[in-house]
């Protein structure tokens, strides 16, 4: 079973997860999406899993930096091209784990799905 994390390489949240990855031997593949980009396709997929809503990190720098014209009136059309516009918007890290996918770090949530 592949796993792939997506994230940004100096986000505190994916270092913790990175940690905790290594710590139990789970072996994964880093992607920076700062650096490498995000395709529509697997943000599509990710939207029809986990929704907009989850993946959406209104709480980021760069969500709160956004014009009000920008933030109002979210769907998932309008989200979803602001997260491929910015995907530091993206709530990190994105955990793929075969076909699940686990968005943010809770140490109990990656036991259970790629816990050795």
């Amino acid at each position: 079973m592949t796993t792939t994390m997506y994230g940004i390489t100096t986000c505190d949240t994916i270092r913790k997860a990175r940690v905790w990855l290594e710590g139990h031997d789970a072996a994964y593949h880093f992607h920076d999406y700062r650096a490498e980009g995000l395709d529509a396709k697997r943000l599509d997929d990710w939207v029809g899993k986990v929704g907009w809503e989850v993946l959406l990190n209104k709480a980021s720098t760069t969500f709160r930096e956004l014009s009000d014209k920008d933030k109002q009136g979210l769907d998932e059309k309008k989200a979803k091209a602001l997260m491929l516009a910015k995907p530091t918007m993206i709530k990190r890290p994105v955990l793929e784990v075969g076909d699940r996918i686990l968005v943010g770090f809770k140490p109990d949530v990656y036991q259970a799905a790629v816990g050795k």
